[in-house]
Protein backbone atom coordinates (compact mmCIF):
# COMPACT_ATOMS: atom_id res chain seq x y z
CA UNK A 1 0.00 0.00 0.00
CA UNK A 2 1.30 3.42 -1.09
CA UNK A 3 0.45 6.76 0.24
CA UNK A 4 0.47 9.66 -2.21
CA UNK A 5 0.47 13.03 -0.70
CA UNK A 6 0.45 16.44 -1.45
CA UNK A 7 0.47 18.85 1.28
CA UNK A 8 -1.13 17.78 4.28
CA UNK A 9 -3.62 15.94 2.84
CA UNK A 10 -3.42 12.45 0.96
CA UNK A 11 -5.25 12.72 -2.37
CA UNK A 12 -4.32 9.36 -3.81
CA UNK A 13 -2.99 6.11 -3.78
CA UNK A 14 -1.76 4.26 -6.83
CA UNK A 15 0.12 1.05 -6.26
CA UNK A 16 3.48 2.12 -8.18
CA UNK A 17 3.15 6.22 -6.34
CA UNK A 18 1.91 7.94 -8.75
CA UNK A 19 -0.78 9.24 -10.24
CA UNK A 20 -2.05 10.32 -13.48
CA UNK A 21 -3.29 8.20 -16.55
CA UNK A 22 -2.60 4.62 -17.67
CA UNK A 23 -2.15 4.15 -21.34
CA UNK A 24 -3.71 1.04 -22.76
CA UNK A 25 -3.76 -0.28 -26.16
CA UNK A 26 -7.03 -0.47 -28.48
CA UNK A 27 -7.24 -4.07 -27.63
CA UNK A 28 -7.46 -3.48 -23.78
CA UNK A 29 -9.92 -0.58 -24.23
CA UNK A 30 -11.68 -3.48 -26.03
CA UNK A 31 -12.00 -5.74 -23.57
CA UNK A 32 -12.68 -3.09 -20.69
CA UNK A 33 -15.60 -1.80 -22.51
CA UNK A 34 -17.45 -5.14 -20.98
CA UNK A 35 -16.16 -4.36 -17.29
CA UNK A 36 -18.68 -3.70 -15.13
CA UNK A 37 -17.58 -0.81 -12.67
CA UNK A 38 -19.85 -0.75 -9.20
CA UNK A 39 -19.88 2.72 -7.27
CA UNK A 40 -21.01 2.57 -3.66
CA UNK A 41 -21.79 6.21 -2.06
CA UNK A 42 -25.14 7.54 -0.49
CA UNK A 43 -24.42 10.96 -2.66
CA UNK A 44 -26.96 11.31 -5.80
CA UNK A 45 -24.76 13.64 -7.06
CA UNK A 46 -21.68 11.47 -6.70
CA UNK A 47 -23.63 8.54 -8.11
CA UNK A 48 -24.45 10.51 -11.33
CA UNK A 49 -21.49 13.16 -12.17
CA UNK A 50 -18.53 9.92 -11.48
CA UNK A 51 -21.56 7.63 -13.11
CA UNK A 52 -21.28 9.66 -16.47
CA UNK A 53 -17.69 9.62 -16.11
CA UNK A 54 -17.06 5.86 -15.89
CA UNK A 55 -19.49 5.75 -18.58
CA UNK A 56 -17.47 7.99 -20.96
CA UNK A 57 -14.27 5.76 -20.05
CA UNK A 58 -15.44 3.03 -21.90
CA UNK A 59 -16.39 1.44 -18.85
CA UNK A 60 -20.21 -0.24 -17.58
CA UNK A 61 -21.50 1.40 -14.64
CA UNK A 62 -23.74 0.07 -11.80
CA UNK A 63 -24.23 2.30 -8.43
CA UNK A 64 -25.66 1.36 -5.08
CA UNK A 65 -26.67 4.04 -2.59
CA UNK A 66 -25.19 2.11 1.00
CA UNK A 67 -22.97 -0.52 2.10
CA UNK A 68 -25.84 -3.36 2.09
CA UNK A 69 -26.68 -2.92 -2.04
CA UNK A 70 -23.52 -2.88 -2.77
CA UNK A 71 -22.23 -6.11 -0.96
CA UNK A 72 -25.42 -7.30 -2.58
CA UNK A 73 -24.26 -6.18 -5.88
CA UNK A 74 -20.49 -8.37 -5.22
CA UNK A 75 -22.69 -11.52 -4.34
CA UNK A 76 -24.38 -11.41 -7.01
CA UNK A 77 -21.72 -10.97 -9.67
CA UNK A 78 -22.64 -7.46 -10.64
CA UNK A 79 -19.79 -5.93 -10.56
CA UNK A 80 -15.93 -6.30 -11.66
CA UNK A 81 -14.00 -3.59 -10.04
CA UNK A 82 -16.11 -1.29 -6.99
CA UNK A 83 -15.25 2.67 -6.18
CA UNK A 84 -16.18 2.18 -2.28
CA UNK A 85 -17.16 5.16 -0.16
CA UNK A 86 -15.65 5.34 2.77
CA UNK A 87 -18.25 6.48 5.20
CA UNK A 88 -21.87 5.75 4.02
CA UNK A 89 -24.97 5.62 6.39
CA UNK A 90 -25.57 2.34 7.05
CA UNK A 91 -22.02 0.56 7.18
CA UNK A 92 -18.61 2.08 7.08
CA UNK A 93 -16.30 1.65 3.94
CA UNK A 94 -13.81 -0.65 6.19
CA UNK A 95 -17.01 -2.97 7.16
CA UNK A 96 -18.35 -3.34 3.51
CA UNK A 97 -14.97 -3.86 2.38
CA UNK A 98 -14.31 -6.78 4.72
CA UNK A 99 -17.61 -7.78 3.53
CA UNK A 100 -16.74 -7.70 0.08
CA UNK A 101 -13.14 -9.70 0.53
CA UNK A 102 -15.42 -12.52 2.43
CA UNK A 103 -17.21 -12.76 -0.46
CA UNK A 104 -14.26 -12.10 -3.36
CA UNK A 105 -10.85 -11.26 -2.30
CA UNK A 106 -9.57 -10.65 -5.30
CA UNK A 107 -11.95 -8.20 -6.85
CA UNK A 108 -10.37 -4.73 -7.60
CA UNK A 109 -11.64 -2.28 -4.50
CA UNK A 110 -11.23 1.65 -4.96
CA UNK A 111 -11.63 3.03 -1.66
CA UNK A 112 -13.06 6.81 -2.88
CA UNK A 113 -13.59 9.64 0.33
CA UNK A 114 -14.33 12.85 0.75
CA UNK A 115 -12.24 12.69 4.33
CA UNK A 116 -8.76 11.63 3.31
CA UNK A 117 -6.61 10.99 5.89
CA UNK A 118 -3.83 9.18 7.15
CA UNK A 119 -6.17 6.84 9.81
CA UNK A 120 -8.42 5.91 6.99
CA UNK A 121 -5.58 4.70 5.30
CA UNK A 122 -4.38 2.75 7.38
CA UNK A 123 -7.82 1.10 8.52
CA UNK A 124 -7.86 -0.23 4.85
CA UNK A 125 -4.34 -1.15 3.82
CA UNK A 126 -4.59 -5.12 5.15
CA UNK A 127 -7.76 -5.36 3.11
CA UNK A 128 -5.85 -5.60 -0.58
CA UNK A 129 -7.04 -2.38 -1.93
CA UNK A 130 -6.16 -1.18 -5.47
CA UNK A 131 -6.28 3.03 -4.61
CA UNK A 132 -7.31 5.20 -1.92
CA UNK A 133 -8.42 8.20 -3.73
CA UNK A 134 -10.13 11.41 -2.32
CA UNK A 135 -13.15 13.01 -4.27
CA UNK A 136 -11.89 16.18 -4.05
CA UNK A 137 -8.95 17.70 -3.56
CA UNK A 138 -7.26 21.27 -5.02
CA UNK A 139 -3.61 19.78 -4.89
CA UNK A 140 -4.73 16.79 -7.88
CA UNK A 141 -7.20 15.63 -10.38
CA UNK A 142 -9.75 13.62 -9.06
CA UNK A 143 -11.21 12.14 -12.17
CA UNK A 144 -7.80 11.11 -13.80
CA UNK A 145 -7.01 9.68 -9.94
CA UNK A 146 -10.15 8.01 -10.23
CA UNK A 147 -9.21 6.63 -13.82
CA UNK A 148 -6.02 5.45 -13.41
CA UNK A 149 -6.96 3.33 -10.61
CA UNK A 150 -9.92 1.92 -12.06
CA UNK A 151 -7.63 1.28 -15.04
CA UNK A 152 -4.89 -0.90 -12.87
CA UNK A 153 -8.06 -2.83 -11.48
CA UNK A 154 -9.30 -3.57 -15.13
CA UNK A 155 -5.39 -3.95 -16.12
CA UNK A 156 -5.54 -6.47 -12.87
CA UNK A 157 -8.48 -8.30 -13.95
CA UNK A 158 -7.29 -8.82 -17.86
CA UNK A 159 -3.77 -10.46 -16.55
CA UNK A 160 -5.67 -13.50 -15.26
Amino acid sequence: MCSLTVAPEPIGCLPDGSQGSVSTNCGEVDRMANLRVLLVDDEDDILKLIGIRIRSWGYDFVEAKNGKEGIEAVKNKMADIVVLDFMLPDLDGVAVLKKIRQINKKIPVIMFTAYPSGQAMHDVQNLNITAFVAKLSVTADTNELLKAAIDIGAKKLLQK
